[in-house]
């Protein structure tokens, strides 16, 4: 039997928080019978990642996590398929296959998705975690400031590559497929003067480096939304797109403002949040539930933002501005066929 995990000190408060104002009833048990689905999911080695990824495989779904580092995806699906064979009541062997690839490489991302259509005979569930997270300022492999690269260009990419064969599942399930990316509620902190007209704006390097990751999450947002608006609601497969912020996580993406401030400024912020913080598994739930609910569907959800298991809404104004959303979908499509040519991006309305 396993030991058992280390206790966050913010769990108590977090706890409180919760009863106080009507936390979320929606756990992981609840994530029941995926047999025969198929899901996609990014950044799935560790923290919220990894809990999305343990559950649905846990759930009989098959499970592909795609991650930067080989060594990582290898013990995230020993670490799963240990849990597996510890459950007595339930006699399930996870399906479950890492595939290597870095969002910061739009040519490694074209290459990882168009391998996974040739070879996945459907996508269900797309679930978008791989991200940096408050850090220093950098570009990435195609010269594009890192955390914009990596949390929403990769991203953009890889769903548009992928989209072929999730609209061929659509047209053959009776459960419509389900794209999630992972936002947060610190888009609110967004730079006011943000437009994503050029990538001379995303370069400027005068920023601060919390202003990137802001940044970075409401553009997640926008292209949820506009993903919705020109890719999904003009055609006739039901597909859904959401977006979800999964609260103050204690993961390891809350080590990145030491490198990013500097050791000590670092240390003191994260010890200043960690009573607040949510453990990995609570931040997956919200993740979860936009990937499986039947509430999704039963309440038309559509671009929506979700901020728990249930509760929609609570962007900034900011986020919902459909002519900002418009230019997050201009500036992607741009920086693509700029780095990559004409043939980077599929046409939306593309099938197999």
């Amino acid at each position: 039997m396993s030991a058992p995990d280390a206790v966050n000190p913010g769990q108590p408060v977090q706890a409180a928080f919760n009863k106080a104002f009507g936390g979320t009833t929606f756990q992981q048990k609840h994530v029941l019978n995926l047999n025969g689905r198929v899901a996609i999911v990014t950044g799935g080695t560790g923290g919220i990642g990894y809990e999305v990824a343990k559950s649905l495989a846990l759930a009989g779904a098959r499970v592909v996590v795609i991650s930067r580092k080989a060594e990582h995806g290898e013990e995230a699906i020993s670490k799963i398929k240990a849990l597996a064979a510890e459950d007595q009541d339930h006699a399930i062997v996870p399906d479950v296959e890492f595939v290597e690839c870095d969002f910061g490489s739009l040519k490694m991302v074209k290459a990882v998705a168009d391998k996974l259509v040739e070879k996945e005979p459907r996508i269900d569930m797309l679930i978008n975690d791989a991200g940096i997270g408050v850090n220093a300022y950098g570009l990435d492999e195609d010269g594009i400031e890192r955390i914009f690269g990596v949390n929403v260009l990769g991203h953009f990419l890889f769903i548009n590559r992928l989209m072929p064969l999730i609209r061929k599942t659509a047209r053959e399930s009776a459960s419509p497929p389900r794209i999630v990316s992972l936002s947060s509620n610190l888009h609110q902190l967004a730079p006011s003067d943000t437009k994503f007209t050029s990538i001379q704006e995303l370069n400027n390097p005068d920023l601060r480096a919390d202003q990137y990751y802001n940044r970075s999450k409401l553009a997640i947002i926008l292209y949820i939304k506009a993903l919705a608006k020109h890719a999904i609601q003009p055609f006739s497969e039901k597909i859904i797109a959401l977006s979800v912020h999964p609260g103050a996580v204690d993961t390891e993406i809350q080590q990145q403002p030491q490198e990013a401030f500097g050791y000590l400024p670092g240390l003191a912020l994260k010890y200043l949040t960690m009573p607040f913080m949510r453990t990995a598994e609570g931040g997956s739930l919200g993740t979860l539930w936009a990937a499986v609910s039947p509430e999704v569907e039963q309440q038309n959800l559509q671009g929506c933002y979700i901020t728990d298991p249930g509760k929609v809404g609570g962007e900034t104004e900011q986020a919902k501005d459909m002519n900002l959303a418009e230019s997050v979908w201009k500036l992607c499509h741009n920086l693509i066929e700029e780095k990559l040519g004409q043939d980077g991006l599929l046409a939306w309305d593309h099938r197999l």
